[in-house]
C-alpha cells in the first residue's frame, strides 16, 4: 500500500480545492511532481489540462505531468513522465505522487491493472483517486450500473455506460468499496445495493468536493472538504440489511 491514499468524491468547486488536493499534495512533499492520469478518449490533453491547473492553484510549486493512456491500452509499469503521451516502452516513473483522474469507471479499471500498486508500495509515495480515480482504487471495485435484478437503485446518468451493478477486481489500495458523487448523482443507494448484495465487509460514498484520507495502514479513514462520506456495512443478523453513517468534515472512522 502506499504511504496515503486520498480518494476524492468528484466536483469543481474552487472554493473547496484546497481542502480535497492540498492533504494530498503535503503529502507528496515540497514542490512534487505529480503524475496524473487520464485514460485519453481523445480529449486527454484537455482533461489533463484542467486537472493541472486545480493542482497548481492550490500549490504554484507542483509539477504535474501527464500521463495519457489510449482507450483501451493498460498503464504499464513503467511510463515516460516527460512524454505527453503514454508510452508503453518508456522507462521511468519519476514522480513523488499519482493522481488517478475521472472518466469512465469500468475504462480506469481496464486500464490501471498493472503494477501500480507495486509502483505506489515500493516508492511509497501516495494515491489520489478523483471519482473514477477513488472508484478503482478499491480491493473489489463498483465500477458502475443503475439496475439490480433489472430494478432501479440509482439515476441512470450515473451508470457508466453499464446496465446491472457490477463489482470487478480493483487497484487492491483501501479494503472498502468505493463510489462517487453520492449526494450529487444519487450514488449512495447504488453502493447499499452492492454491500448488500454482493458480499461486501465495508463501502463508502464520497460526496463531491469533498476527500477521504486513509492511512497508511489502510485502518482509519479523515474526512475533508464540504460535502460528507458515507459508510456502508451489512448490519448484524440482518439478511441483506445494512446500516448507514456519515461523517462530516474533521471527523474519522475506522474502515476495516
Amino acid at each position: 500500500m502506499s504511504s496515503r491514499t486520498f480518494l476524492i468524491g468528484g466536483g469543481w468547486d474552487p472554493a473547496a480545492a484546497a481542502a480535497v488536493y492540498g492533504p494530498f499534495l503535503r503529502a507528496a512533499g515540497d514542490a512534487p511532481r505529480i503524475g496524473c492520469v487520464v485514460v485519453d478518449e481523445g480529449d486527454g490533453a484537455e482533461q489533463f489540462a484542467r486537472y493541472e491547473a486545480v493542482l497548481r492553484v492550490v500549490d504554484a510549486d507542483c509539477a504535474a505531468v501527464p500521463l495519457l493512456v489510449p482507450l483501451g491500452k493498460e498503464l504499464g509499469e513503467q511510463v515516460d513522465v516527460e512524454a505527453v503521451s503514454y508510452d508503453v516502452e518508456a522507462v521511468s516513473y519519476d514522480v513523488d505522487g499519482v493522481l488517478v483522474c475521472g472518466g469512465l469507471t469500468p475504462a480506469y479499471q481496464e486500464a490501471l491493472r498493472g503494477g501500480l500498486p507495486r509502483l505506489l508500495a515500493a516508492r511509497g509515495i501516495p494515491y489520489a483517486g478523483f471519482s473514477a480515480g477513488a472508484a478503482v482504487a478499491a480491493e473489489r471495485a463498483l465500477v458502475g450500473g443503475w439496475l439490480s435484478d433489472g430494478v432501479a437503485v440509482c439515476p441512470e446518468d450515473a451508470a457508466e455506460d453499464l446496465e446491472e451493478v457490477e463489482v470487478r477486481a480493483g487497484l487492491g489500495l483501501v479494503p472498502f468499496a468505493v463510489d462517487v458523487h453520492a449526494a450529487q448523482w444519487g450514488t449512495l443507494p447504488r453502493l447499499i445495493t452492492a454491500v448488500a448484495r454482493d458480499a461486501l465487509p465495508h463501502g463508502v460514498a464520497i460526496d463531491e468536493n469533498t476527500v477521504l484520507d486513509v492511512d497508511a495502514d489502510g485502518g482509519l479513514a479523515r474526512v475533508f472538504g464540504h460535502g460528507r462520506a458515507h459508510s456502508v456495512r451489512p448490519a448484524p443478523g440482518a439478511d441483506g440489511g445494512v446500516l448507514v453513517r456519515s461523517f462530516r468534515a474533521g471527523e474519522s472512522f475506522t474502515v476495516r
